[in-house]
């Protein structure tokens, strides 16, 4: 059975969601199909948004500084958090040092230090707050999770599971609850390729109940190699198509692989809901795709002498999405792939390829969003100014987002956008 949703009938969004600035024209409404197959409810966008416009993200307070007092200058800012009364928590993997902010930006207190004593870290990764105010950090280097007061108190450490003491960009997840959750490996006696993950389960008292294995989307990626006696590399073809998951807030999994615009939320006790959309590949261009082959090439030829192009050939057009986000509220940022531009002159990047020994890239993206509400419904396309970047993932709220800026100087920054034009209301639950 197909029914037709419209922005003006759909009961999941609230009175008055229908533009960012009150009174919606019919025809730009949100429009989708919903359709059930087998135990899965398809939603898929036939046009239109809840929004309307696109939204752009206009910087509000910033954190950091390119010369100034240390603690505002940062050498890579490797994961964040926003508390409920907006502390805002960063942690400089360089230094390495984690750091408390107020929501104007005042610096607070750094919180631990490098080492292997109470509260103390090594190699320290993600970072998570439950409900109550207690921050989480995910510290592999010591093979546990610390657990601080909002004041940065040490409180307590979890210990990290079996498969838990590895470096992961990934961060830590939280549920309505109070569990916590982060990534560990299901078979570390396997090739590097062949690895598979979940998610170990915390109680807000640190008991480990279990694992969550990651649902197994159907994927084969396409890939180079390079072997030789007791060492091998594997690389991702450029953009190709890759297997993206995630975790909601709302206690269940996301994802997908990005052949298709189709990403899946497995919700524990009820059907499947699939978010679906129509889209236009964007292109990968012809000088883009000659300069991401090169420094593949360079690499393997550096750890493995000579080597020639062993894998599918780097497609022409990019793929359906390039990551998924979950924001606090549910809502599913979706990372879309645009259309390359140089940032840089090709003088700028001999120059600095001279420099490092390393190819130098002249193009990058600009970062854009589609967001959905977590029943499907497609609220708007959401674009980032030019020094914004996608990782560590944004952390959003109402109409207010922080993420990671970067400038010409490479200099990293936290700042804490609006979206505009903001919209009159948002979709609900």
């Amino acid at each position: 059975m197909t029914r037709i949703l419209c922005c003006a009938a759909l009961t999941l969004v609230a009175a008055g969601a229908c533009s960012p600035g009150g009174a919606k024209h019919e025809t730009d409404a949100w429009q989708a199909t919903v359709d059930t197959i087998g135990d899965t409810v398809v939603v898929h966008t036939v046009g239109g948004s809840v929004w309307g416009d696109t939204l752009d993200l206009v910087p509000e307070m910033t954190i950091g500084v390119f010369e100034g007092d240390e603690q505002y200058m940062f050498g890579d800012i490797g994961a964040f958090v926003v508390s409920a009364t907006e502390d805002v928590y960063i942690l400089d993997d360089q230094a390495p040092i984690l750091r408390q902010y107020a929501g104007d930006g005042t610096h607070i207190r750094d919180i631990g230090r490098d080492g292997g004593g109470p509260g103390e870290y090594k190699r320290p990764g993600s970072l998570a707050l439950l409900p109550d105010g207690r921050l989480l950090l995910r510290d592999p280097g010591n093979a546990r999770i610390n657990v601080y007061a909002p004041d940065g108190e040490i409180l307590t450490s979890w210990r990290l599971p079996s498969g838990g003491g590895f470096n992961t960009s990934r961060r830590m997840y939280v549920d309505g609850t109070g569990n916590s959750y982060t990534m560990v490996l299901l078979e570390a006696d396997v090739a590097i390729v062949e690895w598979t993950y979940g998610l170990a389960r915390f109680t807000p008292a640190g008991e480990h109940t279990d694992t969550l294995a990651v649902p197994a989307w159907d994927y084969q990626a396409k890939v180079v190699t390079a072997q030789r006696e007791n060492s091998s590399s594997t690389s991702r073809v450029p953009f190709t198509a890759s297997r993206q998951w995630t975790f909601s807030p709302l206690g269940y999994f996301v994802g997908g692989v990005s052949d298709a615009y189709r990403i899946d939320l497995v919700r524990p006790d009820q059907p499947r809901l699939r978010i679906e959309r129509d889209w236009q590949p964007a292109p990968v261009l012809a000088a883009e795709k000659a300069e991401r082959e090169r420094r593949i090439i360079e690499n393997f030829k550096r750890n493995y002498g000579s080597w020639h192009w062993n894998g599918p050939s780097i497609p022409d057009t990019k793929p359906a999405y390039s990551d998924i986000t979950i924001d606090e509220e549910g809502r599913l940022w979706v990372q879309i792939p645009q259309t390359a531009y140089a940032y840089r002159t090709q003088a700028e990047a001999d120059e600095e390829e001279a420099r490092t020994g390393r190819p130098a890239g002249r193009y990058r993206e600009r970062v854009v969003y589609d967001v959905f509400e977590p029943r499907g419904g497609f609220l708007g396309t959401v674009r980032a100014p030019d020094d914004f970047r996608a990782y560590p993932e944004l952390t959003a709220r109402g109409t207010s987002v922080w993420a990671v800026t970067r400038d010409a100087f490479d200099v990293a920054r936290l700042v804490r956008f609006v979206l505009t034009p903001m919209p009159s209301a948002r979709a609900t639950d």
